[in-house]
């Protein structure tokens, strides 16, 4: 997802358990181009594999030449390609859900693709363009015989957006359809939710994107849930903000603009302390910050507060309703378990 699933995040979730990650979404003609700020966003380290970079557009020479190029230059496990962002500056374009509305277009890009690289070619898509065509068992098919090894589909349509609920009885109904391996997205926000749409789909994996924000340690626990074993407790405060922090460090040491870094890294730290008593005051100050070091110092203060006895013990979700973002910027971001994704 742009503007989240960066390198350092990505590594994070790796190390928390997830099984593969995915880059932020980037520009075919953006790549094609090489453009300065889209290459950038293709460096990966070794411990991020299996990763893929995820590209998108609706020109299919612009798309092989975009695979071509990761391909030779960054050597990545896997092409993705999105069919599924609905966020208007990339639909208007054709780009992401767009191509939804020809899948004759959806088709050539994939074969293009396809041709273009030695590696797999996966797809991210929606269930349709809007109600009246939504079909996406139809648009699986397409995809498959078009040359994807894998789908991932979220069972929202593009004029959702992220309202309403994601249909997973259509990822049971594509799973059953095809014979790649699929992998089922929307709505996963809990690792129970991740046994839930696993036992109900008999999905191939699960992909985890908005509900990863801020608690990256749900890729073990729902590792556990998959495998029958108990699971790992969350996190308590402390060790949450030892998470940020570790987080905040990786983006420091990988960014070349340190107050830049820091204020967008912001979002994340809203994120991390979700949920927490007096969250609200915590996250105007997070909010406010221009350095990493003034995330310790503030993660410090509410500890002394919280011995004190200043705040309570207990997490309450109601107290930080609505942190997590109904969009999230240009795409969606793919963790899987377990299958499971970033």
């Amino acid at each position: 997802m742009a503007g989240v699933s960066e390198s350092p995040f990505r590594r994070l979730c790796r190390a928390h358990g997830a099984d593969v990650v995915v880059t932020e979404f980037l520009s075919a003609e953006g790549i094609r181009r090489e453009n300065p700020a889209t290459i950038s966003k293709l460096r990966f380290g070794p411990d991020e594999r299996t990763i893929g970079v995820q590209i998108f557009g609706a020109v299919p020479e612009a798309m092989a030449d975009a695979a071509a190029f990761v391909t030779d230059v960054f050597q990545p496990d896997f092409v993705d390609i999105n069919f599924g962002c609905p966020v208007k500056k990339v639909v208007r374009r054709n780009g992401g859900s767009g191509c939804l509305r020809d899948l004759g277009l959806v088709s050539e890009v994939i074969r293009a693709v396809a041709k273009a690289t030695h590696l797999p070619v996966t797809v991210k898509t929606r269930s349709g363009w809007n109600e009246e065509m939504r079909d996406p068992v139809k648009i699986a098919l397409v995809c498959q015989d078009a040359g994807a090894r894998v789908l991932a589909l979220h069972a929202r349509t593009r004029t959702q957006m992220y309202t309403g609920s994601a249909n997973w009885d259509e990822i049971a109904a594509v799973a059953e359809a095809l014979d790649i391996p699929v992998l089922g997205n929307g709505d996963i926000k809990t690792p129970q939710d991740v046994l839930r749409m696993a036992e109900h789909t008999k999905a191939d994996g699960i992909m985890v994107g908005r509900g990863s924000f801020g608690q990256p340690w749900m890729f073990r626990q729902a590792r556990a849930l998959l495998e029958g074993e108990p699971m790992p407790a969350t996190p308590g405060v402390e060790e949450r903000f030892a998470v940020a922090l570790d987080h905040a460090r990786m983006v420091q040491s990988y960014e070349v603009d340190p107050e830049g870094a820091a204020i967008e890294f912001r979002k994340h730290l809203g994120w991390y302390v979700k949920g927490l008593p007096h969250s609200a005051d915590l996250r105007k100050r997070l909010h406010q910050v221009n350095t990493f070091a003034e995330v310790e110092g503030i993660f410090a203060d509410y500890l002394r507060d919280r011995e004190a006895g200043r705040h309570g013990d207990v997490l309450d979700p109601a107290d930080d309703a609505g942190v997590l973002p109904n969009g999230c910027g240009e795409s969606d971001i793919e963790e899987v378990a377990g299958g499971l994704a970033a």
